[in-house]
């Protein structure tokens, strides 16, 4: 096949490949390709379609800034509405004539001798381009636990973002192996059709209430009005996950007050003490995922569910096996256990100057200046990648901030034809050595969660506000780079 060259490429139509191709477009820059292995555009949003899938951040804080939606039908919105609201802004802003849809990127390496990316497809075409961008996230890949004979089971199974909605669950014993942010939303879903429903629970979560509720035609009405009112609405939110971001990562003297309303919220939906105690945390507040329901809780009581706590040892062909010798039978085997949140673009062969490859680069951890560049890696730049997540807030401020670092870095090489940007070592260095002590004083250093790697590395969370971090890359600095 012919060989396409590009300014720039993005990996994936997620929300951080369409912020990125948006900033481009609104910067002038039309030189660009977006790469999506699927046949349709949303990443997580896309993929994510269990029973109950929705967000757990605002929906007037989880949209773009530019790109207001003033008819949310609730204030935490469903999958459905996120997938509709990412395709309606794509096609505004014409980002789907930049995107080809069926493309597995696989692998990509620097070729130094015209300063450019060749980038390569599963489906053998070539790319060149100045500027690699892979925004395929951290919550892109489906993890399944390292549970013997979890080939072996005869009846149906699958990973929740994976859901299998061929599989008819009336009247059916369901195990589920989990009990994370996905798991709280679709057990309330599927109890009501169990027979049995057996869950299988590592670590008891904190939870607390999510005051949802609808949007009214008055509220839409309002809105369209007086459209100031939403970004009140916005800003409220926006202040108030900057106060939590802060208490998990430095005024840790507040989570009491927040742990005080998850033991209300428990005490209030589970009267059973024993079942309370199963589902009560032995760690502190924030150090995993801070959830939120309404209907887990009240869920678990009902009369077809059990919560099982004893560590599982293996899966037969016809249930799940835990440590005191009990045998669980199912029909059904559902996994809510998350994503490989710490390989990131381990999937793709990725090699930079020398020939080095990222996983190596990565050998104790993904760690990338400002999340975004890598030292030995020129004009490559990360969306959503290590130490830009957030333990409280939204993820989409930050990938407006990561859009516009990198529409600057295209720019300067606009500016530069055959020149490359390199992040110099002493800089990434610098960087990573302050997030990783601001990082060592937060919570999520106080346990073993998916923020954290096999080395103690925190390599997924932003220790700071989100308004810090659109400040500390609201331009490049060229000092921080070799310019080749």
């Amino acid at each position: 096949m012919a060989t396409t060259r590009t300014t720039a490429l993005i990996v994936g139509a997620g929300f951080g490949g369409i912020a990125m191709a948006i900033e481009l477009r609104r910067a002038g820059m039309h030189d660009f390709v977006v790469l999506e292995k699927a046949a349709d555009l949303g990443g997580v949003w896309r993929e994510n379609t269990y029973p109950g899938s929705g967000c757990d951040v605002p929906s007037p804080l989880y949209s773009f800034s530019f790109a207001r939606n003033l008819a949310w039908p609730r204030r935490y919105a469903a999958q459905p509405d996120i997938h509709a609201y990412l395709d309606r802004t794509a096609r505004h802003y014409g980002v789907l004539s930049h995107v080809r849809f069926g493309r597995e990127v696989v692998a990509a390496e620097f070729d130094t001798g015209i300063a450019a990316w060749r980038v390569h497809t599963a489906e053998g075409e070539e790319y060149v381009t100045r500027a690699f961008i892979p925004a395929t996230g951290q919550l892109s890949r489906p993890a399944l636990p390292p549970l013997p004979g979890i080939d072996s089971f005869r009846g149906e199974w699958f990973h929740s973002a994976e859901w299998n909605h061929d599989c008819d669950l009336t009247g059916k014993r369901i195990a589920v192996v989990g009990t994370g942010a996905s798991a709280i939303q679709f057990v309330p879903e599927i109890q009501p059709k169990a027979a049995r429903l057996t869950v299988f629970q590592r670590s008891a979560q904190y939870i607390m209430p999510k005051r949802d509720h609808a949007y009214t035609p008055r509220h839409h009405k309002a809105f369209r009005m007086l459209p100031l009112l939403q970004t009140l609405d916005r800003l409220g939110f926006w202040l108030y996950a900057e106060f939590a971001q802060q208490c998990l990562s430095r005024w840790q003297g507040f989570t009491p007050v927040f742990a005080r309303q998850t033991r209300k919220h428990l005490r209030e939906k589970v009267a059973d003490p024993e079942l309370r105690r199963k589902l009560t945390p032995d760690y502190a507040l924030g150090c995993k995922r801070v959830l939120f329901s309404n209907d887990y809780l009240p869920a678990l009581t009902r009369s077809n569910v059990e919560l099982v706590t004893e560590r599982i040892t293996e899966v037969t062909p016809t249930g799940v096996r835990t440590a005191g010798g009990t045998h669980h039978e199912a029909d059904v085997i559902i996994y809510g256990t998350g994503f490989a949140t710490q390989d990131m673009l381990a999937h793709l062969k990725i090699h930079g100057l020398g020939h080095r490859s990222l996983s190596e680069a990565w050998a104790e951890g993904p760690r990338a200046h400002l999340g975004i560049t890598v030292p030995g890696f020129p004009n490559l730049f990360l969306m959503y990648g290590p130490n830009t997540n957030l333990g409280g807030g939204s993820i989409i401020y930050m990938l407006e901030s990561q859009a516009r670092y990198i529409r600057d870095a295209v720019r300067l090489l606009n500016a530069h034809p055959g020149r490359c940007l390199d992040v110099r070592p002493e800089s990434e260095q610098a960087w990573d050595t302050e997030v990783q002590d601001r990082l060592a004083r937060s919570v999520w250093t106080r346990c073993s969660s998916w923020y954290r790697n096999e080395h103690g590395r925190v390599v997924t969370n932003w220790p700071g506000r989100t308004f810090e971090y659109r400040r500390r890359t609201r331009r490049v600095n060229l000092s921080d780079f070799t310019i080749g």
